[in-house]
């Protein structure tokens, strides 16, 4: 299945560079710089994972070896001590979300799949909004319930098991504060 998609994916990316190409004809210079941005952004997203972070070493690679890999971060996250977080989820829906944290020197400390059984684990009752971002990255899904008064966030992920991929979902109150965390089957053929 996953071949299927790779091939998919290539063949949409050729599409997406072909007519693209044809619009480059008819563009000025600074429209051409801006739509090849564009382009390079749109592939970075669906950029094959062994293409993404080939070549990226924790301890040697730079940040501006992942900037140039991986494209822009989703959201860059930087701390107290100079160090950072860099957020890459994969596509809408993507099954895995790749957080790269950089140390104060600008060097690479760790290449980590943020949406795993273990990070939903240290997921609680209480923890705020930013707190779930920060461990598992952008939801795939958010979706508001006025009646119950309450946001789900939603990541589809590869659980494994009998139904490969699954939905691990976090309920959160008025408060904004986690009450509890649920999962449900990704439908296939959707």
């Amino acid at each position: 299945m996953h071949h299927s998609l790779a091939s998919l994916r290539a063949i949409a990316l050729a599409a997406v560079l072909a007519a693209a190409s044809g619009m480059l004809a008819a563009c000025d210079d600074r429209q051409v710089e801006a739509m090849k941005l564009s382009l390079k952004a749109l592939f970075d997203s669906i950029k094959p994972e062994a293409l993404a972070l080939k070549g990226l070493t924790p301890g040697q690679s730079s940040v501006e070896q992942v900037r140039r890999q991986m494209g822009a971060p989703e959201t860059e996250r930087v701390f107290a001590d100079g160090s950072r977080r860099l957020e890459y989820p994969r596509g809408p829906q993507g099954l895995k979300t790749w957080m790269v944290d950089v140390g104060p020197d600008g060097r690479v400390v760790a290449i980590t799949q943020a949406l795993t059984a273990e990070n939903f684990a240290k997921v609680h009752v209480g923890m705020s909004e930013d707190e779930v971002r920060r461990l598992l990255g952008k939801p795939g899904e958010v979706a508001a319930y006025g009646l119950k008064r309450e946001t789900v966030w939603s990541w589809k992920w590869l659980e494994g098991g009998v139904t490969q991929e699954a939905y691990f979902n976090v309920h959160f109150g008025p408060d904004g504060r986690v009450t509890t965390t649920s999962r449900s089957d990704a439908l296939q053929g959707h």
